[in-house]
């Protein structure tokens, strides 16, 4: 009986927070395409703070990291994780460039497909502009606070690597506020940003390797 009584509670606990979350009109979904697109379309830059999240299953906690990231159009991208290590990775054209404390090197993404498609991705994810690309199957949904569009890849290569893709956006900004990344495994990556800039000079130096 108190097993019966405690199964009872969770329930009442879940569903309303499961409820919270419901699939996006069609009108709904249009509103956001355009709140995105019109941000992404002024986005010259940004500057961010972020905490990320990597869940491990075999892992009893998820592996906390922290950094900024810095974004210039059209396609530059810093990612400098700061806390509790010091790594930095920078998308740059076609060219992936690493410095794990002080030891440096570079990938020529040029020659991989899935490479570009990643750093495409990537770009596209940190703009918030991903609704153009074709290459993705779409749910949106709607809760009091943010809006959610799940993507998951069409191209067989890519699933191997991302079985979906989700971005949460701020209603009222259409800004990400957060990005997570779910493996084939089902371990995912979640990144929250927070202290987010837009349109302000980027310092040369940042892109420099």
């Amino acid at each position: 009986m108190i097993k019966w009584w405690i199964v009872r509670l969770m329930l009442l606990v879940a569903v309303p927070l499961m409820a919270q979350e419901r699939p996006m009109s069609s009108a709904q979904q249009e509103e956001l395409i355009a709140q995105v697109k019109a941000l992404a379309e002024t986005t010259t830059s940004i500057h961010t703070k972020f905490t990320q999240y990597k869940h491990l299953d075999f892992l009893s906690n998820d592996i906390e990291t922290k950094g900024k990231m810095i974004f210039q159009s059209p396609d530059k991208v810093r990612w400098e994780y700061t806390d509790p290590y010091s790594y930095v990775v920078i998308f740059q054209g076609d060219r992936l460039h690493i410095d794990d404390a002080g030891k440096k090197s570079t990938i020529d993404m040029g020659s991989s497909e899935l490479f570009q498609q990643m750093n495409q991705l990537i770009v596209n994810s940190v703009k918030g502009n991903l609704f153009s690309a074709g290459d993705f199957n779409r749910t949106f949904f709607v809760s009091p606070e943010w809006n959610k569009v799940v993507f998951v890849p069409k191209d067989p290569k890519m699933s191997r690597y991302i079985a979906a893709f989700e971005l949460l956006f701020q209603k009222k900004t259409g800004m990400v506020h957060e990005v997570k990344l779910i493996e084939p495994t089902q371990d995912y990556t979640r990144i929250i940003f927070s202290e987010r800039t837009l349109n302000t000079p980027v310092d040369a130096a940042a892109f420099r390797h």
